[in-house]
């Protein structure tokens, strides 16, 4: 099946510009990614905050979330679209500046399906920040995937967890939702989900994994639940993950 060619602005125009284009393949910028419904995105003040701290800190440059909001707004119109995929990228300008990218693609339909994840060593740099340039969690993804694991779950070289190659994740020792306490880049599902589930962060290691009951994984696309890790089983908890599921639709969708 051929993939749908995503629709592609920077800074409100069409990406034609071979000196832009040029700009963005210096692999060096940051990016926030979401679902867009009926023109309308969960947690979008968590987004344009993202953006606003990446911004400052890579670039010396806030990002103006209200331009953020036209921008998308005018790439759906360009689109002919309410429902998308939506990413913003900044990279830096070649003349000075920033530039803002917006894509567009499908909307993602997520199925919850339990995944089943592979340990590997290795940390994000600057884990903090959604940031470009993620060969090390396309690498450890791709390859544990060709083990037949669904996703690679990051850790350190003593065995502490930190998060998926693109996802959190929480477990439950049947009393407290635990997010691992090691650097990582805090998710806008996660940063949601802590807002409106009781939850505690604390040090997670491999060694650990065998006295939790359940886990899941959380991304932009949504929520699934964690069917094994490494040689460890879960059992899907259907409470939990009502509990969860429940938590994660009572969140607002913000008007661009």
């Amino acid at each position: 099946m051929t993939t749908p060619v995503p629709h592609i602005e920077i800074d409100g125009s069409p990406a034609t510009d071979p000196e832009v284009l040029a700009a963005l393949l210096t692999g060096f910028g940051h990016f926030t990614a979401a679902q867009v419904r009926d023109g309308r995105i969960q947690g979008l003040d968590l987004h344009l905050a993202r953006l606003d701290r990446a911004g400052r800190e890579l670039f010396d440059e806030g990002v103006d979330g209200e331009r953020v909001r036209a921008l998308l707004r005018g790439a759906l119109e360009s689109a002919g679209r309410r429902d998308a995929a939506a990413r913003v990228y900044v990279f830096p300008g070649l003349a000075g500046g920033t530039r803002t990218v917006v894509t567009l693609r499908e909307p993602y339909t997520h199925v919850p399906t339990p995944q089943r994840l592979k340990s590997v060593v290795y940390g994000r740099p600057a884990p903090h920040i959604k940031h470009v340039g993620g060969f090390g969690q396309t690498y450890y993804g791709e390859a544990v995937r060709r083990e037949g694991f669904d996703e690679a779950l990051l850790t350190s070289p003593d065995g502490e967890v930190s998060e998926g190659a693109v996802t959190n994740i929480a477990f439950w020792d049947g009393a407290s939702l635990v997010w691992p306490s090691a650097p990582c880049l805090h998710g806008i599902t996660m940063t949601l989900l802590e807002a409106r589930l009781e939850s505690v962060r604390r040090r997670v290691t491999r060694d650990d994994l065998a006295g939790f009951r359940a886990a899941f994984v959380t991304n932009s696309r949504g929520i699934s639940p964690v069917a094994g890790i490494d040689d460890v089983e879960f059992e899907v908890d259907e409470d939990l993950m009502r509990r969860v599921h429940a938590a994660g639709a009572s969140v607002p969708w913000d008007e661009l």
